[in-house]
Protein backbone atom coordinates (compact mmCIF):
# COMPACT_ATOMS: atom_id res chain seq x y z
CA UNK A 1 0.00 0.00 0.00
CA UNK A 2 1.78 2.92 -1.07
CA UNK A 3 -0.43 5.86 -0.33
CA UNK A 4 1.14 9.57 -1.21
CA UNK A 5 -0.65 11.09 1.51
CA UNK A 6 0.95 14.70 1.08
CA UNK A 7 -2.04 16.71 2.16
CA UNK A 8 -1.44 20.07 1.18
CA UNK A 9 -3.72 22.66 1.61
CA UNK A 10 -4.00 25.74 -1.45
CA UNK A 11 -1.44 28.14 -0.18
CA UNK A 12 -3.02 30.48 -1.85
CA UNK A 13 -6.61 30.03 -0.64
CA UNK A 14 -5.65 32.66 2.15
CA UNK A 15 -5.45 35.67 -0.25
CA UNK A 16 -9.50 34.60 -0.23
CA UNK A 17 -9.29 35.73 3.43
CA UNK A 18 -7.57 39.14 3.19
CA UNK A 19 -9.75 40.02 0.05
CA UNK A 20 -13.23 39.32 2.17
CA UNK A 21 -11.54 41.35 5.09
CA UNK A 22 -10.67 44.50 2.85
CA UNK A 23 -14.12 44.63 1.41
CA UNK A 24 -15.70 44.05 4.36
CA UNK A 25 -14.15 47.06 5.92
CA UNK A 26 -14.92 49.09 2.75
CA UNK A 27 -18.24 48.07 3.40
CA UNK A 28 -18.70 48.99 6.94
CA UNK A 29 -19.08 53.01 7.29
CA UNK A 30 -21.90 53.17 4.51
CA UNK A 31 -23.93 50.66 6.57
CA UNK A 32 -23.57 52.20 9.96
CA UNK A 33 -24.94 55.55 8.00
CA UNK A 34 -27.60 53.88 6.68
CA UNK A 35 -28.80 52.12 9.82
CA UNK A 36 -29.23 55.26 11.40
CA UNK A 37 -31.27 57.18 9.48
CA UNK A 38 -33.16 53.47 8.95
CA UNK A 39 -34.15 53.30 12.86
CA UNK A 40 -34.86 57.24 13.41
CA UNK A 41 -37.57 56.73 10.53
CA UNK A 42 -38.78 53.87 11.62
CA UNK A 43 -39.81 55.04 14.88
CA UNK A 44 -41.33 58.55 13.10
CA UNK A 45 -42.96 55.92 10.45
CA UNK A 46 -44.61 53.57 13.51
CA UNK A 47 -45.45 56.42 15.94
CA UNK A 48 -47.16 58.24 12.32
CA UNK A 49 -49.17 54.97 11.65
CA UNK A 50 -50.71 55.30 14.98
CA UNK A 51 -51.80 58.67 14.45
CA UNK A 52 -53.18 58.70 11.55
CA UNK A 53 -54.38 54.61 11.96
CA UNK A 54 -53.22 53.60 8.57
CA UNK A 55 -52.38 50.22 8.42
CA UNK A 56 -50.51 50.42 4.86
CA UNK A 57 -47.76 52.83 6.76
CA UNK A 58 -47.66 50.32 9.61
CA UNK A 59 -46.33 48.24 7.29
CA UNK A 60 -44.26 49.60 5.92
CA UNK A 61 -42.75 50.85 8.99
CA UNK A 62 -42.66 46.98 10.13
CA UNK A 63 -41.19 46.42 6.62
CA UNK A 64 -38.15 49.87 7.79
CA UNK A 65 -37.58 47.59 11.27
CA UNK A 66 -36.71 44.53 9.05
CA UNK A 67 -34.34 46.81 6.73
CA UNK A 68 -33.05 47.84 10.36
CA UNK A 69 -32.48 44.13 11.50
CA UNK A 70 -31.11 43.63 8.02
CA UNK A 71 -28.26 45.89 8.45
CA UNK A 72 -27.95 45.43 11.99
CA UNK A 73 -27.03 41.47 11.09
CA UNK A 74 -25.09 42.71 8.38
CA UNK A 75 -22.89 44.85 10.53
CA UNK A 76 -22.27 42.02 13.00
CA UNK A 77 -21.61 39.66 10.33
CA UNK A 78 -18.88 41.94 8.81
CA UNK A 79 -17.26 42.50 12.01
CA UNK A 80 -17.39 38.72 13.23
CA UNK A 81 -16.51 37.77 9.62
CA UNK A 82 -13.35 39.45 9.72
CA UNK A 83 -12.22 38.31 12.86
CA UNK A 84 -8.91 35.57 11.58
CA UNK A 85 -9.73 31.45 12.61
CA UNK A 86 -9.07 30.17 16.32
CA UNK A 87 -8.78 26.87 17.51
CA UNK A 88 -12.06 26.70 18.01
CA UNK A 89 -13.51 27.78 14.77
CA UNK A 90 -10.59 27.20 12.34
CA UNK A 91 -12.60 28.65 9.02
CA UNK A 92 -13.14 31.81 11.56
CA UNK A 93 -16.82 33.11 11.38
CA UNK A 94 -17.52 33.42 8.03
CA UNK A 95 -20.59 31.45 8.42
CA UNK A 96 -22.18 34.07 10.59
CA UNK A 97 -22.85 36.03 7.87
CA UNK A 98 -25.39 33.58 6.55
CA UNK A 99 -26.62 32.78 10.06
CA UNK A 100 -27.75 36.48 9.71
CA UNK A 101 -29.70 36.01 6.48
CA UNK A 102 -31.75 32.88 8.04
CA UNK A 103 -32.68 35.49 10.64
CA UNK A 104 -33.50 38.12 8.80
CA UNK A 105 -35.60 35.88 6.43
CA UNK A 106 -37.70 34.12 8.91
CA UNK A 107 -38.18 37.68 10.97
CA UNK A 108 -39.54 38.25 7.74
CA UNK A 109 -41.97 35.84 7.13
CA UNK A 110 -43.92 36.70 10.70
CA UNK A 111 -43.57 40.18 10.28
CA UNK A 112 -45.68 40.60 6.53
CA UNK A 113 -47.99 36.89 8.11
CA UNK A 114 -49.28 39.52 10.74
CA UNK A 115 -49.65 42.67 8.23
CA UNK A 116 -51.49 40.12 5.80
CA UNK A 117 -53.25 38.56 8.80
CA UNK A 118 -54.33 42.53 10.06
CA UNK A 119 -55.16 44.06 6.15
CA UNK A 120 -57.97 41.09 5.88
CA UNK A 121 -59.31 42.22 9.50
CA UNK A 122 -59.22 46.07 7.33
CA UNK A 123 -60.76 44.53 4.37
CA UNK A 124 -63.74 43.31 6.13
CA UNK A 125 -64.62 46.69 7.72
CA UNK A 126 -62.16 49.80 6.66
CA UNK A 127 -61.92 52.22 9.19
CA UNK A 128 -61.24 56.12 8.78
CA UNK A 129 -57.39 57.13 8.06
CA UNK A 130 -56.11 60.81 7.88
CA UNK A 131 -54.52 60.44 4.34
CA UNK A 132 -52.75 64.24 4.49
CA UNK A 133 -50.74 62.79 7.10
CA UNK A 134 -50.05 59.52 5.71
CA UNK A 135 -49.15 61.15 2.46
CA UNK A 136 -46.15 63.78 4.47
CA UNK A 137 -44.71 60.65 6.00
CA UNK A 138 -44.96 58.14 3.05
CA UNK A 139 -42.79 60.82 1.30
CA UNK A 140 -40.40 61.80 3.68
CA UNK A 141 -39.99 57.66 3.67
CA UNK A 142 -39.29 57.71 0.25
CA UNK A 143 -36.59 60.27 0.59
CA UNK A 144 -34.89 58.30 3.49
CA UNK A 145 -34.67 55.21 1.17
CA UNK A 146 -33.21 56.81 -1.78
CA UNK A 147 -30.79 57.68 0.54
CA UNK A 148 -29.92 54.76 2.53
CA UNK A 149 -29.95 52.80 -1.39
CA UNK A 150 -27.08 55.38 -2.49
CA UNK A 151 -25.25 54.63 0.58
CA UNK A 152 -25.06 50.86 -0.11
CA UNK A 153 -25.24 50.65 -3.16
CA UNK A 154 -21.41 49.76 -3.94
CA UNK A 155 -21.51 47.17 -1.70
CA UNK A 156 -24.27 45.32 -2.35
CA UNK A 157 -22.38 43.68 -5.61
CA UNK A 158 -19.78 42.17 -3.29
CA UNK A 159 -21.21 40.89 -0.09
CA UNK A 160 -24.00 38.26 0.53
CA UNK A 161 -25.71 40.52 3.40
CA UNK A 162 -25.20 43.91 1.86
CA UNK A 163 -27.19 42.27 -1.12
CA UNK A 164 -29.48 41.19 1.40
CA UNK A 165 -30.01 44.98 2.89
CA UNK A 166 -29.88 46.66 -0.52
CA UNK A 167 -32.87 44.40 -1.55
CA UNK A 168 -34.72 45.33 1.84
CA UNK A 169 -34.17 49.28 1.28
CA UNK A 170 -35.34 48.57 -2.39
CA UNK A 171 -38.17 47.02 -1.49
CA UNK A 172 -39.06 49.35 1.22
CA UNK A 173 -38.77 52.17 -1.15
CA UNK A 174 -41.62 50.39 -3.38
CA UNK A 175 -43.29 50.06 -0.41
CA UNK A 176 -43.35 54.29 0.46
CA UNK A 177 -43.91 54.30 -3.06
CA UNK A 178 -47.36 52.84 -2.32
CA UNK A 179 -48.31 54.33 0.64
CA UNK A 180 -47.61 57.98 -1.03
CA UNK A 181 -50.26 56.62 -3.82
CA UNK A 182 -52.80 54.51 -1.51
CA UNK A 183 -52.51 58.53 0.48
CA UNK A 184 -53.52 60.14 -2.38
CA UNK A 185 -56.23 58.42 -3.43
CA UNK A 186 -57.93 58.13 -0.23
CA UNK A 187 -57.45 61.61 0.41
CA UNK A 188 -59.35 62.53 -3.03
CA UNK A 189 -61.89 59.98 -3.49
CA UNK A 190 -62.30 58.81 -0.04
CA UNK A 191 -62.00 54.73 -0.79
CA UNK A 192 -60.48 53.74 2.28
CA UNK A 193 -59.78 50.39 1.28
CA UNK A 194 -56.67 51.70 -0.80
CA UNK A 195 -54.87 51.88 2.73
CA UNK A 196 -55.41 47.76 3.62
CA UNK A 197 -54.85 46.67 -0.08
CA UNK A 198 -51.79 48.54 -0.03
CA UNK A 199 -50.72 46.85 3.09
CA UNK A 200 -51.18 43.78 1.75
CA UNK A 201 -49.77 44.35 -1.41
CA UNK A 202 -46.57 45.49 0.78
CA UNK A 203 -46.55 41.94 2.91
CA UNK A 204 -46.97 39.76 -0.67
CA UNK A 205 -44.33 41.39 -1.65
CA UNK A 206 -42.19 40.74 0.85
CA UNK A 207 -42.70 36.68 1.49
CA UNK A 208 -41.11 35.51 -1.86
CA UNK A 209 -37.86 37.95 -1.24
CA UNK A 210 -38.15 35.92 2.22
CA UNK A 211 -37.82 32.72 1.58
CA UNK A 212 -34.97 33.38 -1.41
CA UNK A 213 -32.79 34.95 1.74
CA UNK A 214 -33.67 31.49 3.95
CA UNK A 215 -33.21 29.49 0.94
CA UNK A 216 -29.88 30.96 0.12
CA UNK A 217 -28.61 31.00 3.95
CA UNK A 218 -29.97 27.18 4.55
CA UNK A 219 -27.55 25.97 1.23
CA UNK A 220 -24.86 27.70 2.87
CA UNK A 221 -25.64 26.12 6.25
CA UNK A 222 -26.43 22.95 5.27
CA UNK A 223 -22.67 22.46 3.50
CA UNK A 224 -24.91 22.75 0.27
CA UNK A 225 -22.82 23.23 -3.17
CA UNK A 226 -22.46 26.97 -3.63
CA UNK A 227 -24.69 28.16 -6.34
CA UNK A 228 -23.02 28.27 -9.48
CA UNK A 229 -20.79 25.39 -9.36
CA UNK A 230 -21.65 22.02 -10.57
CA UNK A 231 -20.50 19.20 -9.35
CA UNK A 232 -19.99 17.18 -12.31
CA UNK A 233 -18.15 19.44 -14.23
CA UNK A 234 -15.88 19.89 -11.46
CA UNK A 235 -15.31 15.75 -11.26
CA UNK A 236 -14.79 15.75 -14.99
CA UNK A 237 -12.44 18.60 -14.81
CA UNK A 238 -9.97 16.76 -12.07
CA UNK A 239 -9.95 13.39 -14.02
CA UNK A 240 -9.06 15.32 -17.16
CA UNK A 241 -6.08 16.43 -15.66
CA UNK A 242 -2.97 14.56 -17.06
CA UNK A 243 -1.74 11.62 -15.25
CA UNK A 244 -5.07 11.16 -13.06
CA UNK A 245 -6.73 7.70 -13.17
CA UNK A 246 -9.82 8.23 -10.64
CA UNK A 247 -11.44 11.15 -8.41
CA UNK A 248 -13.66 9.76 -5.32
CA UNK A 249 -14.61 11.50 -2.42
CA UNK A 250 -15.13 14.56 -4.26
CA UNK A 251 -16.75 17.12 -1.40
CA UNK A 252 -17.61 20.86 -2.67
CA UNK A 253 -19.37 22.89 -0.43
CA UNK A 254 -19.94 27.03 0.58
CA UNK A 255 -17.60 28.04 3.51
CA UNK A 256 -19.68 31.63 2.78
CA UNK A 257 -21.85 32.90 0.45
CA UNK A 258 -18.24 33.65 -2.50
CA UNK A 259 -16.22 31.55 -0.23
CA UNK A 260 -16.24 28.05 -1.78
CA UNK A 261 -14.15 24.84 0.15
CA UNK A 262 -13.66 20.99 -1.86
CA UNK A 263 -11.69 18.28 -0.60
CA UNK A 264 -11.44 15.26 -3.34
CA UNK A 265 -8.74 12.35 -3.55
CA UNK A 266 -6.74 12.13 -6.95
CA UNK A 267 -5.58 8.22 -7.77
CA UNK A 268 -2.88 8.73 -10.42
CA UNK A 269 0.18 6.53 -11.88
CA UNK A 270 3.42 5.52 -10.00
CA UNK A 271 5.21 7.51 -12.03
CA UNK A 272 3.33 10.87 -11.79
CA UNK A 273 5.20 13.83 -9.77
CA UNK A 274 2.51 14.58 -7.19
CA UNK A 275 3.12 18.15 -6.19
CA UNK A 276 3.18 19.08 -9.54
CA UNK A 277 -0.23 17.89 -10.13
CA UNK A 278 -1.41 19.37 -7.09
CA UNK A 279 0.18 22.84 -8.17
CA UNK A 280 -1.65 22.69 -11.47
CA UNK A 281 -5.05 20.91 -10.18
CA UNK A 282 -5.35 23.94 -7.62
CA UNK A 283 -4.50 26.82 -10.10
CA UNK A 284 -7.18 25.27 -12.20
CA UNK A 285 -9.67 24.50 -9.43
CA UNK A 286 -9.27 28.53 -8.70
CA UNK A 287 -9.74 29.55 -12.45
CA UNK A 288 -12.10 27.84 -13.00
CA UNK A 289 -14.16 27.44 -10.33
CA UNK A 290 -13.49 30.23 -8.18
CA UNK A 291 -12.42 27.59 -5.24
CA UNK A 292 -10.03 29.29 -3.06
CA UNK A 293 -9.90 26.21 -0.26
CA UNK A 294 -9.35 23.05 -2.05
CA UNK A 295 -7.48 20.06 -0.10
CA UNK A 296 -6.47 17.59 -2.34
CA UNK A 297 -4.94 13.90 -1.64
CA UNK A 298 -2.80 12.04 -4.13
CA UNK A 299 -2.41 8.38 -4.26
CA UNK A 300 -1.19 5.86 -6.55
CA UNK A 301 -3.64 3.24 -4.67
CA UNK A 302 -6.49 2.65 -7.17
CA UNK A 303 -9.52 3.05 -4.55
CA UNK A 304 -10.52 -0.73 -3.00
CA UNK A 305 -13.07 -1.79 -0.75
CA UNK A 306 -17.34 -1.04 -0.69
CA UNK A 307 -16.75 1.96 0.92
CA UNK A 308 -15.00 4.16 -1.86
CA UNK A 309 -18.03 6.37 -2.59
CA UNK A 310 -18.22 7.95 0.90
CA UNK A 311 -15.51 7.26 3.07
CA UNK A 312 -13.15 5.85 0.08
CA UNK A 313 -9.29 5.62 0.82
CA UNK A 314 -8.92 8.42 2.85
CA UNK A 315 -11.56 6.60 5.45
CA UNK A 316 -9.05 3.92 6.11
CA UNK A 317 -5.38 5.68 5.53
Amino acid sequence: MTHHHHHHHAGHGHHHHEHASAASIRHERPLWWALALIVLFAGVEAAAAFATNSLALLSDAVHMVTDAFALGVALVAVRLGRRPPDARRSFGYVRAEAMGALLNGLLLFVLSGYILWEAAHRFLAPPAVASLGMLVVGVAGLLVNLVAMRLLHAGSEESLNVKGAYLEVWADMIGSLGVVAGAVVIHFTGWRLADPLIAAAIGLWVLPRAWALVRQAGNVLMMGVPDGIDLEEVHRALAGLPGVDDVHDLHVWALASRQAAMTAHLVVDEEVDAHALRHVAVEMLAARFGIGHATLQVESDPCQGPDCGAAGAGGRA
